[in-house]
């Protein structure tokens, strides 16, 4: 057998690995690359000739640095299965026909003002090919084995990521390897904790803070203390969202601050078609995650949902103090893009950060303290207060991922560390090697590894 790490290696982004059998070719996860611009042009690169002739397709989640170059696969004639559990499935719908929609939007708008190289500047792909491609999806409930063929079976256990995360475990010939695709926090805030396995011949596990632990605050207490401070300003507090997790996690700490009357008087808006969609779906999948039918219809009543866009567009132009969640979560599109580019210059605004950015991003550079960021082909000054949340994390942290790893009665052959920024990786592998004494190597872009 051998193992390719096509992205997610030395990078947190564009997360694709081949396993080749003797008998197949499995793919686990298809994801783009985002942030810097020498990682986004891969995205562009011809299509890899080793993706020719995939037997299986496996889908860890629904984010789209795992599952954004789905459509790319399908568009180059790929027509097998992939495999997923049901919310993920109905999330990956609604993020890759975002996706999508973004990009057609994108171009066609570089095109019509000329802040653009290409011509003309072109999406990755369409609506109508995601729609193809999700005709493609077959699910699978945790927690079961299922067959592939004689030699091969598979089975999905909750990663506790977001809604439908799994980790994928592959059994064959009886050799166990296992997939962590992104792991959640041992105790996250509205999802089920993340399962745990006891034996593997091999392991692939993601090191996003691989050499770092979250800090232990409250996330609660801190939201406060920003809605406060900006409400105190007559201000405007703009939350750059995921549309998947993180959005509902901020709702449902909103509709607890507002059952305690903790809140001001201010509307608080979930600006994001996407968003609104996931919501929607999270309060559908009931036994996916912890929340209770009290605590779904407080995040109802504390929050409007918004998809129109000319409801969208007043309330950009409206000036009076609110709450805004808009995607992107790192701010590369969306409507966020609308809110920053008409408060980022006025002081009493406050642009909150509660998810991980990473490199080359909008919200990386408003971390960096940049004094000016681009909108629509124009620069503005940074003159709104910029804060971080760290505790929101849904990626575990060093010490949560160290105990994962912990709870396997026996070291496996060998241990792959993907899914993070090189120093993250490589502080993770001289962590399990200093702990466990385990056999680790840091994963790299395109190398064979084979596996006896």
């Amino acid at each position: 057998m051998k193992l390719t790490f096509f992205g997610g290696a030395g990078t947190v982004t564009g997360s694709k690995i081949l396993l080749e059998t003797e008998t197949k070719k499995l793919l686990i996860d298809c994801g783009l690359f985002q942030g810097l611009k020498e990682l986004r042009l891969k995205n562009w690169e011809e299509f890899p000739v080793e993706f020719k002739n995939i037997d299986e397709v496996f889908l860890t989640h629904a984010h789209l640095d795992h599952s954004g170059y789905l459509p790319i696969l399908t568009k180059n004639g790929y027509k097998g299965a992939i495999n997923c559990t049901q919310a993920t499935k109905e999330l990956t719908e609604i993020i890759l026909i975002d996706s999508a929609k973004i990009q057609e939007e994108d171009s066609a708008r570089a095109n019509k003002y000329g802040y653009t190289k290409h011509q003309p500047a072109k999406p990755l792909y369409k609506v109508e090919e995601v729609k193809q491609c999700l005709s493609n999806f077959k699910t699978f409930a945790l927690n079961q084995w299922h067959r592939i063929d004689k030699n091969i079976k598979f089975k999905l256990l909750n990663s506790g990521h977001i809604l439908g995360s799994s980790f994928i475990i592959l059994d064959i010939n009886g050799k166990i390897i296992v997939f962590s695709g992104d792991l959640g926090r041992k105790e996250p805030l509205i999802l089920h904790p993340h399962q745990y396995i006891e034996k593997a011949d091999y392991v692939i596990v993601e090191s996003t803070y691989g050499n770092r632990n979250h800090e232990a605050l409250s996330a609660q207490d801190k939201l406060l203390e920003y809605i406060k401070l900006t409400f105190s300003k007559g201000g405007i507090l703009a939350i750059p969202t995921f549309s998947v997790e993180r959005a509902q996690e901020i709702i449902y700490l909103l509709s607890q601050l507002k059952q305690k009357q903790l809140l001001p008087n201010i509307p608080i808006y979930l600006d994001s078609p996407m968003g609104v969609n996931a919501t929607n779906i999270y309060f559908a999948h009931k036994s996916d995650h912890k929340l209770t039918n009290t605590a779904i219809e407080n995040m109802q009543s504390t929050v409007q949902l918004i998809s129109n866009i000319e409801t969208s567009k007043a309330i950009v132009n409206d000036e009076n103090p609110k709450i805004v969640l808009a995607g992107s979560g790192m701010v590369t599109g969306g409507r966020i893009l609308h809110y920053l580019n008409k408060l980022i210059s006025d002081k009493k605004n406050t642009v909150l950060i509660v998810g991980y950015q990473a490199v080359g991003t909008r919200g990386r550079a408003l971390l960096a303290g940049d004094s000016e960021i681009k909108f629509f082909g124009n620069y503005h000054k940074v003159n709104a207060e910029i804060f971080k949340i760290d505790s929101f994390s849904g990626h575990a942290d060093q010490s949560e991922l160290l105990d994962w790893l912990q709870h396997f009665k026996t070291a496996p052959k060998l241990t792959f560390i993907n899914h993070g920024e090189p120093h993250q990786s490589e502080a993770f592998k001289v962590k399990i090697k200093t702990d466990l004494k385990w056999n680790c190597t840091v994963a790299k872009m395109n190398e064979v590894y084979y596996l006896n």
